[in-house]
């Protein structure tokens, strides 16, 4: 395994770890005036591109994709498309940890797929297995589980302001 294309792969959650452990941390550095969620999309989404870079660096891309490409592939970027319309950008980039009031989500796919934002992640990286080895997939999934994990600690029932 190419070590720089698994520490690629692996960056962005250490950053996820730190953002829901300290998110006061976060909303402190970002300052007055900045939106934390807003700051942690554009470091998320360059982190993503991190991610994609040290993929494409250990793949050996070929035309067609099979055919379980085309419908993973979909329905998982499906499901991130509407995560993101339910909850917006501050309910999928934390805002809850720092401080905003998120409605809670109760439209498909929330109630009917756990964690649907992390589903669709992998099955849109499960869509290039012919392409990537199977060990990076493996590593960017264990990313995931470990933020599910992490996140499934907090009692949405109990969700309060965590910061002021």
């Amino acid at each position: 395994m190419g070590i720089a294309a698994a520490v690629g792969v692996l960056v962005p959650f250490p950053f996820y770890y730190l953002l829901w452990s300290r998110p006061q941390s976060w909303v402190d550095l970002c300052g007055k005036g900045r939106d934390p969620s807003k700051v942690m999309a554009h470091v998320s989404h360059l982190l993503k591109v991190v991610q994609v870079v040290s993929l494409f660096s250990v793949s050996s891309l070929s035309w067609p994709p099979p055919l379980y490409f085309w419908p993973l592939l979909s329905f998982g970027q499906f499901l991130n498309f509407r995560v993101y319309q339910l909850l917006g950008e501050s309910g999928t980039y934390y805002g809850v940890r720092f401080g905003k009031n998120i409605p809670w989500a109760t439209e498909f796919p929330f109630g009917v797929i756990r964690d649907p934002q992390y589903v669709g992640s992998v099955m849109s990286l499960l869509a290039c297995l012919s392409w990537v080895p199977l060990q990076y997939i493996l590593l960017w999934s264990l990313g995931y589980a470990f933020m599910i994990y992490l996140e499934s600690k907090e009692d949405p029932a109990t969700r309060a302001k965590l910061v002021s």
